[in-house]
């Protein structure tokens, strides 16, 4: 998109200064981090999923452990971590999340 700033009226500018500012802004604010930079661990799934974070949601546990929304709900739902479960089972303890 090429402006003719010349060709512009006072109030046209204004708006276009505006309109860009609002740009600058939401382009330079930090976006929330959807990847992690590490794996999940075995310690990470028993926390989630029976421990102290089984009770908030995923996006919370997710923040908590700086871990991705995916691979909280993975392990939260067994589809990941099947020998933590399968121990877990063998202790007594429920999975909450599946039914």
């Amino acid at each position: 998109m090429e402006t003719n700033v010349k060709q512009m009226s006072h109030k046209e500018l204004i708006e276009l200064v505006t309109a860009l500012e609002a740009r600058i802004v939401s382009l330079e604010t930090p976006k929330p981090k959807s990847t992690s930079d590490r794996e999940m661990t075995d310690d990470d799934a028993i926390r989630a999923t029976y421990g102290d974070l089984a009770d908030k949601k995923h996006k919370d546990a997710s923040e908590a452990l700086n871990l991705t929304y995916g691979q909280i709900y993975s392990a939260r739902l067994e589809f990941t971590f099947k020998s933590v479960h399968k121990a877990m089972k063998a202790k007594g303890e429920k999975n909450r999340w599946v039914k």
